[in-house]
């Protein structure tokens, strides 16, 4: 009877650390896909904050509509300035040499820096990374009034945890929004500016 329960300890010992040691494991592969994750939406609503304000740059305002971002750029261009000599040359200031130049480039072609993005990417910009099929951004643009007074326009853009975490592991899931919501006060997920505050554009995770 002793060596029976001595072998039925060891077997619950043996349970036991096989389940703490694939906590540990679950939590840490949890992680990593988080962060894998996360940087690849981040990345999105980057190229997205990216198309808002050059938007704004044109209408002076923000949109929610991912329609009218899309189709703005897509279809729309930027008007530029090149100076042309140099103001210092006097003698090319005196002949009238000295001049600014206006032309206009296509907005898909310099919103998004040295990153080229394909028509089919700035299409897809509205949804949501590793969500379930046609999950979109959650999108929204209007003005502030600030404490001096002053109206800004703002948007905010944002990809819940819920929506691109949602085949993982569903505890460690719960436990991480929960932390966000509870412990930390922050959105539960990645977003970008605010509806009640000028951020300057700003991004959760910066």
């Amino acid at each position: 009877m002793k060596k029976i329960i001595q072998v039925l300890l060891a077997v619950v010992i043996v349970a036991l650390g096989y389940y703490a040691v694939d906590m540990v494991y679950s939590s840490i592969r949890f992680q990593n896909q988080t962060a894998a994750r996360k940087a690849v939406v981040i990345e999105r609503i980057k190229d997205i904050r990216s198309a808002q304000r050059s938007f704004k740059q044109v209408n002076q305002r923000y949109t929610s509509s991912f329609d009218t971002l899309i189709s703005f750029v897509l279809n729309d261009s930027l008007e530029f300035e090149k100076k042309l000599g140099s103001a210092d040359d006097s003698v090319a200031v005196a002949k009238g040499l000295v001049k600014t130049e206006k032309f206009k480039m296509a907005v898909i072609d310099t919103v998004f820096g040295e990153k080229k993005l394909t028509v089919d990417q700035v299409r897809n910009l509205r949804y949501i990374p590793f969500a379930a099929e046609g999950t979109e951004f959650i999108m929204d643009a209007g003005m502030f009034t600030t404490e001096s007074k002053v109206i800004v326009p703002v948007f905010e853009c944002k990809a819940p945890y819920k929506t691109f975490l949602a085949d993982l592991d569903r505890q460690e899931l719960i436990n991480l929004i929960h932390e966000c919501k509870t412990i930390f006060e922050v959105y539960p997920g990645v977003k970008v500016g605010a509806m009640d505050a000028a951020t300057n554009d700003a991004g959760n995770w910066e």
